[in-house]
């Protein structure tokens, strides 16, 4: 936690605020495979949250050239050739979008340790360094409660966990769909954690708090 306020600090985010009080960036990830020494990101979908709503004018999508082969298990099921990908810009040139993308939010992804991993690469490349705090909706469904259905070890659907929210699922297996789905879930679980009971005080959950239950309940 000591990691993620320095990074906020850097990043110019007050932690302390309430949570609608800071801006995030919603983020998922399609890539050539799960390896993550390997393998690398082939699109990427970002959206933004201000004042707790979802800002739609200003979501990001890109396709990305990839250094490695699309693996065919991954085509099933993002549906990106390698043909899609010829004329794709380069991880250097995303990544640097990205960083602006990224510059005074915190990062909210599902399972994001598969996020935090690749876009630390596709920053890297970019010369950027990833330092943002990180919202892990996987976590807050686990801390909530709302993560039943999922085995031991293994990550709720980010699909199922909408739909269990009635909540609409955007174009899953779509960068930016499972984005903007990602959002969405986000901000009911923020919501649900401040509820009446679940806190101490009556003051309104911080963004602290929510990085804090996140990095608690993460894998």
């Amino acid at each position: 936690m000591r990691w993620a306020t320095r990074s906020a600090a850097a990043a110019g985010i007050d932690l302390r605020a309430g949570w609608r009080e800071v801006r995030y960036c919603a983020i998922d990830v399609e890539t050539t495979g799960l390896d993550l020494r390997r393998d690398s990101i082939i699109s990427i979908g970002s959206a933004t949250i201000r004042d707790g709503r979802i800002v739609c004018s200003d979501s990001y999508y890109s396709l990305i050239r990839p250094a490695c082969p699309v693996s065919v298990s991954s085509m099933r099921i993002h549906c990106l050739r390698p043909a899609d990908l010829e004329d794709a810009p380069t991880a250097r040139d995303v990544g640097q979008e990205i960083a602006r993308q990224l510059a005074g939010r915190i990062v909210v992804a599902h399972a994001a340790w598969i996020e935090r991993a690749f876009l630390s690469r596709l920053l890297r490349q970019a010369g950027v360094r990833f330092a943002a705090p990180v919202i892990d909706t996987a976590a807050l469904a686990r801390a909530l409660g709302y993560a039943q259905g999922s085995a031991h070890g293994r990550e709720p659907s980010l699909e199922l966990l909408a739909r269990q929210l009635s909540l609409p699922v955007y174009a899953p297996h779509h960068a930016l769909g499972d984005a903007v789905t990602t959002a969405a879930v986000f901000l009911v679980m923020a919501t649900k954690a401040g509820k009446p009971g679940r806190q101490a005080d009556s003051k309104p959950v911080s963004a602290r708090s929510l990085v804090a239950l996140s990095a608690k309940n993460a894998y």
